[in-house]
C-alpha cells in the first residue's frame, strides 16, 4: 500500500495488512488481560476497554495497590509505553516482536516498575487460539498500515462521540473491545433483556450474560474477517426485535447482514463519500431508530438533540 496515512478517511484493504492485523489484537489482548486482572468488574465488561487516543491505543490508570499505572500503544511512534503514577516509565518498540516476545517484554517492563501480574495466557472469542508466551506465529507489523487503522479509529470516535450526545439515557463510553477488536458506542433502553445464549468462542457463557443482561442498541467500527472481509460499521440491537432487520437504513450502501444478524455499512462507503462524517451519523441515527422504534423504547423520555460546543442543552 502506498502511504495515504494522512488522509482523515485512508484506505485499508483488509487483505493488504490482515497478518498485522492479527498480531496487533493479539497484543492489544495483552494489554487489556492486564486491566483486566487489575480492576473491579464493571458493568458490561467496560472495564476491560481500551480508549482512542491522538496516538493510539490507551488502557486508562489502571490502579496496582495504592499507585495507578497507563499502558499506551503509540501508534505514530510504534512504540508500547508504560507509566507509573509515581514519575517512572519504560517503553519499547512494537516492531520486530511477535506475540511471545511482546508478552515477555510487557510483563518485563512492568515487573521493572514493580507492577506483579498474571494473566489467563489464552486469547478470547479466536478460534485456534495459541497461549501467548508460545505464540511466535503472529510477528508481522506494518507501520503505515497501522497508521492508517489509528486514523479510522481516531475519525471514527470523534463520530461516535457527537451520536452519543443524542441520548440521555444510559450509554457507554466509546471504547475499544479487544476480544472482538472493535471499536464500539451503545445505548440502553433501560430495560432488562433476556438471557444472552453465549457461545462465543474461547469468551465465559458468564460473561456474556452479564454483558447483554439489559436491552441495547450497538454500532461500532471493525476492521472485518470472515464473513465480511472487509472493513465496516455495523449495527445491532440485542435482542433483535420484529422487523428490524426490514428496516429502511441510511444511507444507501448500507444492508442487513443475515451472516452476521446487524447491520453493515462497508468503510469504503463512508471513505468516498462527499461528507463521510453525516454518512457515518445517519447510518448510527438510523439504525438506532430501527432498534428503538422497533422494539417500542420510551423515545421521548431517551432522547434529545445533538450536542454542540459551549451550548449548555436546554431544558
Amino acid at each position: 500500500m502506498s502511504s495515504n496515512s494522512q488522509v482523515p478517511w485512508p484506505e485499508l484493504p483488509t487483505a493488504a495488512w490482515r497478518d498485522t492485523c492479527a498480531t496487533l489484537q493479539l497484543w492489544t489482548q495483552i494489554v487489556g488481560k492486564i486491566r483486566l486482572t487489575k480492576s473491579p468488574w464493571l458493568n458490561h465488561s467496560w472495564h476491560v476497554a481500551l480508549y482512542v487516543t491522538p496516538r493510539g491505543l490507551t488502557t486508562s490508570p489502571v490502579p496496582n495497590g495504592a499507585q495507578t499505572f497507563q499502558i499506551d500503544f503509540d501508534l505514530i511512534d510504534h512504540c508500547l509505553r508504560i507509566s507509573t503514577s509515581d514519575g517512572a516509565h519504560r517503553d519499547f518498540a512494537l516492531s520486530g516482536h511477535s506475540v511471545a516476545s511482546f508478552y515477555t517484554a510487557t510483563l518485563a517492563a512492568l515487573g521493572e516498575l514493580g507492577i506483579a501480574v498474571a494473566i489467563d495466557e489464552t486469547p478470547n472469542e479466536l478460534s485456534d487460539p495459541i497461549r501467548f508466551s508460545e505464540d511466535t506465529a503472529h510477528a508481522s507489523y506494518d507501520p503505515d498500515a497501522v497508521r492508517r487503522f489509528l486514523q479510522i479509529l481516531v475519525n471514527s470516535d470523534r463520530v461516535f462521540k457527537q451520536f452519543r450526545t443524542g441520548f440521555l439515557g444510559k450509554a457507554s463510553p466509546v471504547h475499544f473491545f479487544w476480544g472482538s477488536f472493535d471499536l464500539a458506542v451503545t445505548r440502553f433502553s433501560g430495560r432488562r433483556a433476556p438471557r444472552h445464549p453465549g457461545g462465543v468462542p474461547h469468551l465465559p457463557d458468564a460473561v456474556a450474560h452479564e454483558a447483554y443482561s439489559h436491552e441495547v442498541s450497538s454500532a461500532g467500527f471493525w476492521p472485518g474477517g470472515g464473513a465480511i472481509d472487509y472493513p465496516a460499521f455495523y449495527s445491532y440491537a440485542y435482542p433483535e426485535p420484529p422487523g428490524f432487520r426490514a428496516a429502511k437504513v441510511r444511507p444507501d450502501a448500507a444492508f442487513f447482514s443475515e451472516a452476521l444478524g446487524e447491520f453493515i455499512l462497508p468503510y469504503d462507503a463512508v471513505r468516498t463519500a462527499a461528507d463521510p462524517d453525516k454518512a457515518l451519523l445517519d447510518f448510527l441515527q438510523s439504525t438506532y431508530e430501527a432498534a428503538a422504534i422497533s422494539a417500542k423504547w420510551d423515545r421521548a423520555a431517551l432522547e434529545c438533540d445533538p450536542g454542540q460546543p459551549g451550548v449548555v442543552r436546554e431544558l
